[in-house]
């Protein structure tokens, strides 16, 4: 049985993952932020879904989770992410909401990736797939949102490093593009529903090998330029 684990599994993409991969009888753990959250998760998928409460910037508490997580990890999806502060233009940027960004959408994902290597190395066909975005591509020169597509930019390399650095170990690692999805942060006239995001993840998820470590595709499997 596939094990998955989706960081920021309350809402959104997240939860649409954790739905999708129960109904294909997948063994599914995630995490949430608070414990109000985790109860109502607990509530809607009894005996389903193993719920972990940490903050994706928060070291320790991720540290102590991956100590008590027992078993294998086939898939690790981050998937916990922020659009950034209101003011966040190269010529009027709120530094501090910069930082935040940086270190949710940028550190948070290998912070993650390193506390559950152990459960990764478990599995027979371990990958870990980190959910970015096209907004962060170099050849994409847009200004809106520039601390948003900078942490995407950086997570995309940082997560390049880490598939060159898992390869000889067999552990493939992928930038996801999601898709302009009607969520909180999408918006209501995005161009594709949580659903159809969520089951193209999977389906990327689940045809992913060591062969194709260290690229970025879209929610669909096409390839996104860097």
């Amino acid at each position: 049985m596939t094990s998955l684990f989706v960081t920021g599994c309350g809402r959104g993409i997240g939860l649409e993952l954790v739905r999708q991969a129960i109904d294909l009888g997948w063994n599914v753990s995630g995490s949430v932020r608070d414990r109000e959250t985790a109860d109502t998760l607990a509530r809607q998928f009894p005996g389903r879904l193993g719920v972990f409460v940490f903050d994706v910037t928060d070291a320790e508490a991720i540290r102590a989770a991956a100590a008590g997580f027992d078993g294998a990890i086939d898939i690790l999806v981050n998937n916990a992410g922020i659009i950034g502060p209101d003011r966040q233009s190269t010529l009027d940027m709120d530094f501090d909401g910069f930082a935040e960004t940086l270190a949710v959408n940028t550190l948070a994902p290998l912070r993650v990736a390193q506390a559950f290597l152990p459960n990764l190395r478990k599995s027979d066909n371990p990958r870990i797939l980190t959910v970015s975005s096209a907004m962060g591509r170099m050849s994409y020169a847009k200004s809106d949102r520039i601390a948003y597509r900078a942490s995407k930019a950086a997570v995309n390399k940082v997560m390049q490093g880490l598939a060159a650095d898992l390869e000889g170990e067999g552990i493939a690692v992928r930038l996801l593009h999601p898709g302009w999805v009607r969520t909180d942060m999408g918006g209501a006239g995005a161009d594709i529903s949580p659903e159809e995001s969520a089951a193209g993840i999977l389906e990327v998820a689940r045809n992913t090998t060591i062969a194709a470590t260290g690229t970025f595709v879209n929610w669909d499997g096409t390839a996104v330029p860097w």
